[in-house]
């Protein structure tokens, strides 16, 4: 029978291999989004592949054990999840561009590539130390149940030392990087110790140390010359900045590789994107011209409209709700953001920043917040329409920017959600997104008081772009029998769903 492993280098092994795999399931996320988004669907992938590969990997770690020695087992496995680590980058990064934006087997391919191989192979490691350690078949159940305890905490240790951590502090790649370089370095150390506890060479004939080595070296090579789609990696987002060659003071702001904001770094009025021209055009007629507004702003971005309205309305007081601290940053040194007295940023969740609203405080309040291109669910329910409502003073108005694809569930649901709240609801976009004929920006425009449309329509017709004001029957017959979204059910993900 092999000889146990020391009890200490038991729990370690099963402590790092477990927490390993929590690591790469929560960069997985990050490295993937950049080329799928960051949905629903993609957090399920994400999780289902990891499972997947710890099931496979401990089912095939267990079947080794009972067939063979696992001393000789462990160092390899671990040499090799940490070359698989190292390759990941490199893979995901060329394979996401030809799967960029696919569908559902596309986000599936992307996310089992980033976590499939080196998952399994340290899921491999915990059947091959628990094997070694059943030296005594009457403590089977304490062995095994100290173990599997002490996995399930290392995989709860690296959760949250990632989320909380690793991801605010370091890019994807770096954490990638070091995760791949401390497996080897382990899988290394064990190799050398094993050696001397059994005074022979292990795991075997030179010419696998030497495959091992080449394979390291190659990931490693391959790691850092793949293409980075990030200037910054944010905490929730892959950003870069590009500047547009037919407007050199332009600059276009892209997250997770999506185009999000546009801003003219000289002319704060300049409205490149159709929805902010419309929301430029809601804005001026909310109030006499140049009339000073209480404005505040759900989700930031490149802050096209709080400077647009700084700059229409001098005296305006912009109040920004950014989730994302990274992008502040971002737009103080790119993007011409200056935050002061008239323009005052305040990074965290949206949700719980307008519930500390006072009452009655905003004349408009403009809703553009996005996790890649779908409004967060808890930004799109009756519940936060109900605070909106609330922060807004009597004859305010409410703009949502919704983004959404026939057979256009979603953007449906969400003007029956805000119209549960609000007694005026118009929809603003183009003529052909409404019937349904292509994906679209959709602006919704509420309030409790009657809708200055006679005043918006020749503002909107004006613009390049035909536009189409839905209101009034024609509204609801658009709307029909849609879903309004609560706290309790919100399917936002699954409306959008184009299949």
């Amino acid at each position: 029978m092999p000889r146990a492993l020391p009890n200490g280098l038991a729990a370690f092994l099963v402590f790092f291999s477990s927490g390993a795999v929590l690591v790469l399931e929560t960069v997985a996320l990050r490295l993937v989004g950049p080329y799928v988004g960051v949905t629903l669907q993609v957090t399920s992938s994400v999780i289902g592949i990891a499972l997947a590969a710890i099931a496979y990997g401990a089912w095939t770690g267990g079947w080794l054990a009972d067939r063979r020695d696992p001393r000789p087992l462990l160092a390899p496995a671990l040499v090799l999840a940490g070359i698989a680590t190292a390759v990941t980058l490199p893979v995901v990064r060329y394979a996401g561009e030809v799967l960029r934006g696919g569908a559902a087997s596309a986000i599936i391919l992307l996310v089992a590539a980033a976590v499939f191989v080196p998952a399994a192979l340290l899921s491999a490691v915990s059947p091959l130390v628990v094997k070694l350690q059943l030296a005594d078949l009457r403590r089977t159940g304490q062995v095994v149940g100290k173990l599997s305890g002490i996995g399930t905490l290392g995989g709860i240790t690296a959760t949250l030392l990632t989320g909380f951590v690793l991801v605010a502090a370091l890019p994807s790649s770096v954490i990638m990087v070091g995760l791949a370089v401390a497996l080897g370095l382990t899988g290394v150390g064990l190799w050398v110790w094993l050696r001397r506890q059994e005074r022979t060479s292990l795991p075997g004939p030179a010419r696998v140390r030497a495959t091992l080595a080449v394979l390291g070296l190659a990931g490693a090579s391959l790691a850092a010359v793949a293409p980075d789609p990030c200037d910054v990696e944010t905490e929730y987002h892959c950003a870069s900045v590009e500047t547009d060659d037919s407007r050199p003071t332009g600059r276009m702001l892209l997250l997770n590789s999506a185009q999000h904001s546009y801003v003219d770094l000289e002319d704060p009025t300049y409205l490149e994107f159709a929805y902010t021209q419309w929301i430029g055009r809601v804005a001026d007629v909310t109030a006499p011209s140049g009339q000073r507004l209480d404005a505040l702003h759900v989700g930031g971005g490149g802050f096209t409209m709080p400077r647009y309205l700084a700059a229409t309305r001098p005296g305006t007081d912009n109040l920004v709700f950014e989730i994302d601290g990274g992008l502040v940053d971002l737009g103080r040194e790119k993007l011409g953001l200056r935050t002061g007295p008239d323009l005052r940023a305040e990074v965290g969740d949206a949700r719980m920043l307008v519930a500390a609203e006072p009452a009655a405080s905003r004349d408009l309040v403009v809703g553009d917040a996005f996790g890649h291109l779908v409004v967060p669910w808890h930004l799109a329910t009756r519940e936060m329409a109900a605070e909106i409502h609330r922060v807004l003073r009597p004859g305010g108005i409410y703009v949502q920017n919704v983004i959404d694809y026939p057979p256009l569930r979603f953007i449906r649901s969400e003007v029956a959600t805000v119209a549960a709240e609000f007694r005026h609801v118009a929809l603003i976009a183009p003529p052909a997104a409404l019937a349904g004929e292509y994906g679209s920006n959709f602006l919704i425009v509420a309030s409790d008081q009657p809708l200055p449309l006679a005043a918006l329509a020749p503002r909107l017709g004006a613009l390049n772009e035909p536009t189409r004001v839905l209101t009034g029957n024609d509204l609801t017959a658009f709307v029909g029998d849609a879903l309004v979204l609560t706290d309790d059910y919100a399917p936002v993900d699954q409306l959008l769903a184009t299949a």
